[in-house]
């Protein structure tokens, strides 16, 4: 049993960016609006910042759609974890080697096993290796 779900930047941004949107995130904003938490490592902000920047200079996303995303994005009702320090630098680099992740990728699966949390991703990747640390992983 999951007590909340940690969401990627894939996941967040396929509910809002116009050209990636997908019925399986918007099933799963209506199923947290049930009041389940949400949680995100520190990190989430600066990827979907970059996803925005980098949507507008590709011409994906016009001004006035960028703030509407930037606004919606920033009402999310998400608890933020703090940046690890210390041993969670290690922890994070233990997780990216044995799961053949990035750093950053490692973070959400650190976060969804410190809460107890399930995961919510569209990559692929960051999927497998939830599910092979005993992790719940998104689907409707």
């Amino acid at each position: 049993m999951v007590t909340g779900w940690v969401i990627d930047a894939s996941m967040a941004l396929a509910w809002g960016l116009p050209d990636e949107s997908s019925p399986i995130a918007d099933h799963f904003w209506k199923e947290v609006e049930s009041g389940l938490p949400v949680f995100v490592p520190a990190l989430w902000w600066f990827e979907c910042a970059n996803a925005l920047v980098v949507a507008r200079r590709r011409e994906r996303l016009d001004d006035r759609h960028a703030l509407r995303m930037s606004t919606l994005l920033g009402a999310l009702p998400v608890d933020t974890a703090a940046a690890p320090v210390g041993d969670g630098l290690l922890r994070l680099q233990a997780l990216a080697l044995k799961h053949d992740l990035s750093a950053y990728d490692a973070a959400y699966l650190d976060l969804a096993i410190s809460r107890t949390a399930g995961l919510a991703t569209f990559d692929s990747r960051l999927a497998d290796a939830a599910r092979r640390a005993g992790i719940t992983v998104w689907e409707p």
